[in-house]
């Protein structure tokens, strides 16, 4: 089964995908000076995010969850699921969550690709 993981930021309108996760309860490093002009992919964006309370209680439901929910998929014989995930601008959390996302996979031989739709937007 083909996996795909979008990020992208609900100011940009919804991507067309099969499930939708909301993450804009998870801290917003748009608010930090320091980290406003970065994007998930760096370390220190996604430690703000990925490091909170909020995002290890998420991710100790959500794992479990998401490796269930494409095992089952692929035992029904989906060949394709497209799986995004939002933040408001889609260049912080939405962005860290994916490439979270895309780590616990491969840790779970789970291929799947990822797209950041509007990571490079303001």
């Amino acid at each position: 089964m083909q996996v795909t993981l979008s990020s992208f930021g609900y100011k940009h309108g919804l991507p067309v995908a099969d499930t939708i996760w909301d993450v804009r309860f998870l801290p917003n490093p748009y608010y930090v000076p320091e980290l406003k002009g970065g994007t998930g992919l760096e370390a220190r964006v996604a430690d703000y995010v990925l490091g909170s309370d909020a995002a290890r209680e998420f991710f100790a439901v959500f794992i479990p969850f998401l490796i269930l929910f494409l095992q089952r998929h692929a035992a029904a014989g989906r060949s394709e699921i497209r799986l995004a995930v939002g933040c408001t601008g889609g260049r912080h959390r939405s962005v860290a969550v994916v490439e979270e996302m895309k780590r616990i996979l491969d840790a779970h031989q789970i291929e799947a690709r990822v797209v950041h739709r509007d990571m490079d937007k303001e």
